[in-house]
């Protein structure tokens, strides 16, 4: 995957609660569908499309460990969408330096 489609692809899946809930869930450890399924008034088939979701997005894979098939957290796309983010970050910061020093200014009488 190209890094705009990666970008896309993360960001639509961060986009739904449940799925950013079942993140948060795997950034503890491992988990199966059923364990993921549990806090969720929901049917284990309908969290298991959100980690069709998560796993298109690179955001989850699967193991197999004998009848298990435990689900782990892939933070690597959460890294690029945080570098994205970072930019915008720094320029946001910059923008609020500038404010802060005319604002700076006009306090001290200053043009």
């Amino acid at each position: 995957m190209v890094a705009s489609e990666t970008l896309d692809a993360t960001f639509a899946a961060l986009a739904d609660p449940t799925r950013r809930a079942i993140l948060a869930r795997l950034a503890t450890g491992e988990a199966t569908v059923t364990e993921l399924a549990e806090p969720f008034a929901m049917s284990q088939p309908a969290v298991s499309k959100h980690l069709r979701v998560l796993e298109r997005a690179g955001l989850v894979s699967r193991g197999r460990d004998a009848q298990r098939r435990p689900c782990r957290l892939e933070a690597e796309p959460l890294r690029t969408a945080t570098d994205w983010l970072a930019d915008y970050r720094d320029y946001w910061e910059a923008s609020y330096q500038q404010l802060d020093a005319l604002l700076g200014e006009m306090q001290d009488g200053r043009p």
